[in-house]
């Protein structure tokens, strides 16, 4: 295949064979990016799991202490009684019946469901919707819950939902290009310690195989676990 003007270019400020510390493999990251748009940087994390065997499956929640530089939308599906808590708390839509109807038409304007687990009958009927599409809530990634407020101002902060896909690979937004360096790091170093503490019980042998990051369009830079404190 033949290689672009930017991909040579990138190439030649990194080796994809080695293994760079944390904060160094952000910085490359950030200097191969080539993009008009302030691109997604990306984590992924290859883990020593069968996802399927429900006792090794990894999902969680972290919270990214500067954010991922993303605005997410939250949709707050919830009774008349918590809407103005909701709102307050930054959620760019409310409602409950009148908004689920507008998902079964095909409106899909949002990245985040937040709910109440006491109108979770109503928004089943949603899974063939919203299931292939990652936006059905779930307790464990704490978009069910009784405090809608906390949730949607967690999700504005910068807390993300993460699970191991059919591959045994976590993959998970940890910024943009725009970012420092040093916030890209300690974004990833999170998430990673995160990750870190899931360890199924029935995982044998090496747990995190491998820890690489890329940005939109760019090439995968390998990290070297030993930097990740």
């Amino acid at each position: 295949m033949k290689l672009t003007k930017n991909q040579k270019a990138a190439l030649e400020k990194f080796d994809p064979s080695q293994q760079y510390a944390l904060k160094e493999a952000c910085g490359i990251v950030k200097e191969i990016t080539s993009t008009k748009f302030d691109a997604s940087v990306d984590l992924d994390i290859r883990l020593g799991v069968d996802p399927r065997k429900a006792d090794q499956m990894v999902r969680g929640i972290a919270t990214l202490p500067h954010g991922t530089g993303r605005d997410k939308r939250v949709l707050v599906l919830c009774t008349p009684d918590k809407e103005e808590e909701a709102k307050a708390a930054g959620a760019d839509f409310v409602g409950l019946d009148d908004k689920i109807k507008e998902v079964e038409g095909g409106w899909l304007d949002f990245d985040v469901i937040v709910t109440m687990p006491a109108v979770m009958a109503k928004i089943g009927r949603l899974g063939r919707v919203l299931g292939p599409r990652g936006l059905m809530p779930n307790p464990k990634a704490g978009t069910v819950t009784p405090d809608v407020a906390k949730a949607v101002q967690e999700i504005k902060s910068g807390k993300i939902d993460f699970k191991v896909d059919k591959f045994g690979i976590i993959h998970a937004s940890i910024g943009r290009a725009s970012f420092d360096a040093d916030k890209l790091a300690e974004n990833a170093a999170e998430l990673i310690q995160v990750v870190n503490k899931l360890k199924p019980a029935s995982a044998k042998g090496t747990y995190m195989k491998s820890v690489s990051l890329s940005s939109t369009m760019s090439k995968g830079v390998k990290v070297d676990q030993s930097s990740i404190s």
